[in-house]
């Protein structure tokens, strides 16, 4: 029988089919090629029928926004949403983060961190949970953690942004760590932002430790980019190139030599620049950076699609490429001990009643008659496939636990430790080579799903470039239409808040 994912997954899943099916049609296949996948994961022990690899990525483009305290972060979302929705001062003015989401309704509402954990369309669902794995009990508080604020601006529809805690706090939480992790996981965009009126690297640590030194190193360390705000402050300086030299500098000592950097201000809270000269070039590079990350922002949209696509043909190459193998190469090792353990722990008992017999005949009672004494003889085989058996499944059971404590947990395709214990169960021969689950259809299955996730790719590359220089739309290509509209477009499908209730 086909394992089958719970009630609730089911009901989540259906929640985001209705959500996609008219913000972007193509997405809503990829759900269906998921859902391909979760049986494969079911029957292979990688998931539980309570999880979807739907539900591990971000549906909804998003831009996060970390850094230091007062480095400007609240301003420049403010400024980019074109209304004062942030608190913004010289201190730190939140000491949560604040999920920002599009709704129709004029009026700004603030809802509490329960809003995002317990409404499964968002990426913070149940994430009282994970916070309690780092801190027990403090799931409880997850109000103290997030919170949400809706926006009528134009600039977040489609989108969720994030603004952030600083990084520069003397009692930094777990859980906020565990909190910023998981943000960066799941961001399309991650603006770093540092204060020019302290670019020394004393003055960031914590943001260097954090922000740079444990990402320079990720595969999508492409969609971070760095930000030293409020450079007008140094234009007063006798050589304000110094300012960002000695902040680049800081960030090459961390490892960050090459990467996305930006130097800005918010002109309505300029210090007055008395030169024009020096106004006047401040001025072309503010406006320039600025440029370049609002383009980076508006195409998060695009970069969402591409990134879900590319997680579904990942998935599915990773559970044969990767999953299979390693559970395989588990499993022979686990094969391998458990027979050692039995012959060794057999024969140890063998040698015992051999010495013993020297004294007391024991081997007598491994004589059979089934002539003269049949149920003697039935009880006393009984007895010892009894103990050879209790031995063996003993030793499984051990040899099972030895070698997963130093197999890997999740990767994007799933459990596998959770994979691999599940071939250890008392129902699998150990002599059984293949994965529980992994047979020529699900390798067939796999296929189908990576062809598909190419068509995707080959689907939204003829709506976003056309290198024949032929005018033709396909109507697959139409489908994306709402995925990227320009800037100066009214965009008609919107993710928005209902906060009439």
């Amino acid at each position: 029988m086909l394992a089958r994912a719970d009630k609730a997954i089911r009901e989540r899943l259906a929640k985001l089919e209705s959500h996609l099916e008219n913000e972007n049609p193509l997405l809503l296949d990829a759900v269906v090629r998921f859902k391909k996948l979760d049986r494969i994961a079911y029957r292979m022990g990688l998931l539980k029928t309570s999880e979807s690899y739907a539900t591990r990525i971000p549906w909804w483009p998003m831009i996060s926004v970390l850094g230091t305290f007062s480095a400007g972060k609240s301003s420049f979302i403010n400024h980019f949403l074109g209304q004062k929705l942030q608190a913004t001062g010289n201190q730190a003015v939140d000491d949560k983060f604040t999920v920002i989401c599009y709704s129709a309704q004029q009026e700004s509402r603030v809802l509490p961190g329960v809003a995002l954990d317990s409404d499964p369309r968002f990426p913070f669902y149940q994430m009282s949970d994970e916070i309690d794995k780092v801190a027990e009990g403090e799931g409880r508080r997850i109000d103290a953690y997030l919170q949400m604020k809706t926006s009528d601006s134009e600039k977040v529809s489609g989108k969720i942004l994030i603004d952030s805690p600083g990084f520069d706090a003397d009692d930094q939480r777990n859980a906020t760590l565990r909190l910023t992790n998981h943000i960066i996981d799941i961001s399309d965009l991650v603006l770093v932002f540092f204060d020019a009126r302290h670019p020394e690297p004393g003055a960031m640590h914590d943001t260097l430790d954090h922000l740079v030194g444990d990402t320079i190193r990720r595969n999508d360390s492409e969609k971070f980019l760095y930000i030293l705000n409020q450079i007008d402050t140094a234009a007063k300086e006798d050589n304000p190139e110094d300012v960002v030299a000695a902040w680049q500098r800081a960030l090459a000592q961390k490892g960050l030599t090459a990467g996305r950097f930006y130097a800005i201000y918010n002109e309505e809270a300029a210090v007055p620049i008395d030169d024009e000269t020096v106004r006047k070039r401040f001025e072309s590079k503010r406006d320039t950076d600025l440029a370049e990350i609002n383009e980076r922002i508006h195409q998060v949209e695009v970069e969402r699609s591409y990134r879900i696509i590319g997680a579904l043909d990942h998935i599915a190459s990773d559970i044969e490429t990767t999953v299979v193998p390693k559970v395989r190469a588990a499993m022979s090792r686990w094969m391998k001990l458990v027979l050692a353990g039995d012959a060794a722990v057999i024969g140890s008992i063998l040698v015992v009643m051999a010495v013993i017999s020297n004294w007391i005949n024991l081997w007598g009672l491994f004589s059979f008659d089934f002539t003269t004494a049949p149920v003697v003889s039935t009880l006393k085989a009984v007895a010892i496939v009894i103990v050879v058996s209790t031995i063996h499944f003993t030793m499984r059971g051990f040899m099972a636990r030895r070698v997963a404590r130093h197999m890997e947990t999740e990767i994007l395709a799933g459990n596998i430790k959770q994979a691999f214990l599940r071939n250890t169960r008392s129902s699998r021969s150990v002599f059984q080579p293949a994965p529980s689950g992994w047979s020529s259809r699900a390798r067939r299955i796999l296929a189908g799903v990576a062809s598909d996730a190419s068509e995707f790719v080959q689907t939204m590359n003829d709506r976003f470039t056309n290198p024949s220089g032929i005018i033709e739309e396909s109507p697959q290509a139409e489908m994306l239409k709402v995925v990227e509209s320009p800037v100066t477009d009214t965009i008609e499908k919107k993710p928005a808040i209902d906060t009439s209730s």
